[in-house]
Order: structure tokens, then C-alpha cells, then sequence
């Protein structure tokens, strides 16, 4: 579903040149658990940006459904086929759960009525429902990161990127972002994409990318990948 091909990103010029992502090649099929890991600087948030579109390759080509996605208006491609949950959580604290959540269907101009029932669907996905009212400041940190997932899921994406989810969770709420991200894998079909530092995490996935310098150094099937720390 989403191919990336020779893929190398390259920031500055001359002394201040650095190569981030360098001939970078993998294949993400429809409905897989994919997690990229590396240590910090290793490439994954960079990966992660040029899989979905919000920066361009310097080489190489992203294409999804056999379309290089660079030569879309990338805006509306990730509007309609991607669903994006960062570590911060990106709410606006004085607006109400339902009015978070809503945020992007309002602004592709679908009516109230429409964008409040799906809304309502994504809420009851992450066990939201009782909090539609409640203003975003008043969340624990747990449950505004859901609020984020619900508002990814809104449109039923074909791809969810998630760059590190539960890095500002404890381990309770670490442990229910991971199993509502992998029950909704399940429900509504996305194809689920983890960027992560925690091994465990990762392993939870069918297929671990890990990245070293801007290079893959793995990829394997969790059932027996060996990855180092």
C-alpha cells in the first residue's frame, strides 16, 4: 500500500551537510503493525515525515497505491487517507473533548450533525464517551492523548502514524494507549505505524524497522526478531 524507494534526505549544504536518511527502501502493506526504532538521531522521526508527506525526500520516491505521494497536494492526501497521534498532544485546552475530536472534519467543511455522530463512534472506540463535555485542560495526560487517537480516527484513515505515543504516559496509561492502538488496528483495518524507543512496545508489533545512522540494519517479523538496545 505504501512503498518508499531509495529514499535519501539530506539536510544543509557543504561543511553543515547531513545525510538523516540515506537509500532508504521498505514496503508497508494494508492492516500490518509496523514499529520503527532507533536511538535518538538514528532517523525515525525523519522516516516518519517522509512516509506521510510532511517533508520531501532530497532522493527517491513515496508512493502509495503505486501514486508517488509528492506529486499529490499532500495536504489533502494525509487529510483523507492518514491519521497522526504525536507525543504532545496538541489540543486545544479550552475547547470541549467533542470539539477536539470534530476539529478535522469541521475544517473539510462536514456538516455538525455528521462530524458530532462520528466523533461520538471514535470517542466510544477509545472509552471516551463520558468526557465529550469535559474541556481538554481538565484531562489526565492519558486520556488527552485518547482524545488525539480519536481525533486521528475520525475518518476511518488508511494509515495511523503514531511518533512516540506513550512518551509522555506513565506505565498505566502507557499500557492502555498501547492496547486501544492495537484493538483498533483490528477494528477499523488502518495500517498501524509506531515510531518508539521502548523495545517492548515495538516487539507488541508484527514487523520491527529498526534504524542506525539513517540506515535499516533490520527488519523482522517479531516472532523472531533480535534487536539490539
Amino acid at each position: 500500500m505504501l512503498e518508499v524507494q531509495n529514499v535519501t534526505k539530506i539536510f544543509g549544504k557543504g561543511e553543515n551537510e547531513f545525510t538523516a536518511i540515506n537509500n532508504v527502501s521498505i514496503t508497508l502493506r494494508k492492516g500490518e503493525t509496523i514499529a520503527i526504532v532507533g536511538k535518538s538521531g538514528s532517523g525515525k522521526s525523519t522516516l516518519l515525515h517522509i512516509l506521510i508527506g510532511l517533508d520531501t525526500p532530497t532522493n527517491g520516491f513515496v508512493r502509495y497505491k503505486n501514486k508517488d505521494i509528492n506529486a499529490m497536494d499532500t495536504d489533502y492526501w494525509r487529510g483523507n487517507h492518514v491519521g497522526i497521534v504525536f507525543q504532545q498532544f496538541f489540543l486545544q485546552n479550552n475547547e470541549t473533548v467533542l470539539q477536539n475530536v470534530t476539529l478535522p472534519l469541521k475544517i473539510r467543511g462536514i456538516k455538525r450533525n455528521a462530524r458530532t455522530a462520528r466523533a461520538r463512534k471514535a470517542l466510544q472506540l477509545v472509552g471516551l464517551t463520558h468526557k465529550e463535555s469535559s474541556r481538554a485542560v481538565d484531562l489526565s495526560g492519558g486520556e488527552k492523548q485518547r482524545v488525539a487517537i480519536a481525533r486521528a480516527i475520525i475518518d476511518n484513515p488508511d494509515i495511523l502514524v503514531t511518533d512516540e505515543p506513550t512518551g509522555n504516559l506513565d506505565t498505566a496509561n502507557s499500557k492502555i494507549v498501547e492496547n486501544i492502538l492495537f484493538d483498533l488496528n483490528k477494528k477499523i483495518g488502518s495500517t498501524l505505524i509506531i515510531v518508539t524507543h521502548h523495545l517492548e512496545f515495538a516487539k507488541k508489533c508484527k514487523r520491527v524497522i529498526q534504524l542506525q545512522d539513517g540506515h535499516i540494519v533490520a527488519d523482522t517479523a517479531t516472532n523472531n526478531s533480535r534487536i539490539r538496545p
